[in-house]
């Protein structure tokens, strides 16, 4: 027997609520319960189990299960962890016309030419929508089935009737279970169509990738919810107009999160970029204030990007502040280091943060380079074009040790740098590569600062 109730969920979280409220406590959004009918089952005669427990060591036909197949798109499969495993359910998030159906029609081609047939489900386009970017990106093959629908249950019949080697969700939002009194999108469908295909995957032990709409707030719906369910979850990143991509894992429960992929957005579709950091090097201006190259470390492969700052004399009563591709918190907390510990008095000016090639940088070796960027700009000294740095910065103005030294030094010498700003290191981590390099090792900002006040005295 099932007993019916009425609840209030959160439509932005998934919070759920015996009465209204105004604001939700998880997410603290404004107005967003909706109410639902909630159905408490009464508890059926325990069941008698088919599977019994076995031993960790003992080997079964799991072990071939659990291979990797690679999908033949080396940046996909970088981040992924070296291929897609048999049974694995990957999310792919995005801001709108970022490239996320783009990337998985490239995928589907290349899987349905290489390793079988491949379901492709697409509830918001229609069939020759589809088919005309499958075109484009020469992802046409016969193993590629285009399936329209939003029912679930048609879609589950459909994977359970034909043998597919990979399933393509796009999206999940569009995709609803009729027997679920929500509306399509909303979070109580998106969490129960999503566990539904994960359970369909992980019984046939077939790959499925789902692509998931980002919240205003630039995040997945329902991401807590989600990101639970599933095994892998990616972020497709870049800016509209900028034609660079980034594919960057949140989760993986089969491989590093410190992985990221580069790519370009061209006509023929995404192109991989084997050298990311020429491209993001390329049109780097020379001779200007505020500007200084960063080794940042993307799992095992290190990216030289530009971070760019301006400091201005404010003319309104409180400063304007943005940030671009870093976190905005850990910026505001170097402005105030600054004028704590460097006696730099930034509390009247305009400071705008960006790190060029729209890329998101999430690790602390980037504080010295942005107060290196924000020192250079505030003096309006220009940075030489051959100089980099990396390194975080402590509360007290010390500059302190990042892991990955040697990649990073690696990759600046690489590329012609002649000058790089570091913490003090042992002799030992400076690689022999990079013997050439003139290593510039501080201590403390103040000690950053008197670099610049000395090259305004004989820029004087």
């Amino acid at each position: 027997m099932a007993h019916e109730k009425k609840i209030y969920e959160c439509s932005e979280c998934g919070f759920e609520s015996p009465k209204w409220l105004g604001k939700c406590p998880q997410c603290e959004s404004w107005n967003p319960f909706l109410e639902k009918i909630a159905k408490n089952y009464t508890k059926n005669k325990q069941k008698k189990i088919d599977t019994q427990p076995v031993s960790i060591l003992e080997k079964n036909h799991l072990d071939e299960q659990s291979k990797r197949i690679p999908t033949r798109i080396k940046e996909f499969d970088r981040v992924v962890g070296g291929g897609i495993i048999q049974g694995a359910v990957i999310l792919i998030g995005g801001e709108p016309g970022i490239g996320k159906s783009t990337l998985v029609i490239q995928v589907a081609g290349l899987w349905a030419k290489n390793n079988g047939s491949v379901l492709y489900v697409h509830g918001e386009e229609s069939f020759h929508q589809v088919k005309e970017r499958a075109q484009r990106v020469n992802a046409l093959h016969q193993n590629l089935f285009m399936f329209s629908s939003t029912d679930m249950s048609d879609i589950l019949s459909s994977i359970d009737t034909n043998q597919y080697s990979l399933v393509i969700i796009d999206s999940i939002q569009s995709v609803s279970n009729p027997e679920v009194d929500s509306l399509p999108g909303s979070i109580t469908q998106v969490r129960e169509c999503t566990y539904e295909l994960v359970q369909k995957a992980k019984q046939l032990n077939i790959p499925m990738i789902i692509i998931g709409h980002i919240t205003k707030e630039g995040y997945i719906a329902g991401p807590k919810v989600l990101e639970h369910i599933v095994d892998t979850v990616l972020y497709f990143e870049g800016e509209g107009k900028h034609s660079l991509r980034v594919l960057r894992a949140i989760k993986n429960r089969f491989g590093s999160t410190q992985e990221i992929g580069v790519f370009e957005m061209c006509s023929e579709g995404l192109k991989e970029i084997a050298d990311p950091s020429a491209i993001f090097l390329q049109e780097r201006p020379v001779g200007v204030s505020g500007s200084i190259v960063f080794p940042m470390v993307g799992g095992s492969r290190p990216l030289l990007v530009e971070i760019q700052s301006l400091v201005g004399k404010s003319r309104i009563p409180q400063p304007r502040r943005g940030v671009m591709g870093l976190n905005s918190q850990r910026v505001s907390l170097l402005i105030a280091i600054l004028e704590k510990k460097a006696g730099i008095f930034l509390s009247d000016r305009d400071i705008f943060v960006n790190v060029a090639g729209g890329v998101f940088v999430d690790e602390t070796a980037v504080d010295l380079p942005v107060v290196i960027s924000m020192l250079s700009s505030f003096w309006d000294l220009p940075i030489a074009s051959d100089w980099a740095a990396f390194g975080e910065v402590g509360l007290s103005g010390e500059i302190r040790r990042v892991n990955g030294a040697r990649i990073r030094l690696n990759e600046i010498a690489k590329f012609g740098f002649k000058t790089c700003i570091i913490p003090r290191i042992e002799p030992s981590d400076i690689p022999d590569k990079a013997e050439n390099l003139q290593i510039i090792s501080l201590e403390n900002i103040k000690e950053l600062n008197q670099l610049f006040e000395n090259r305004e005295k004989s820029h004087e």
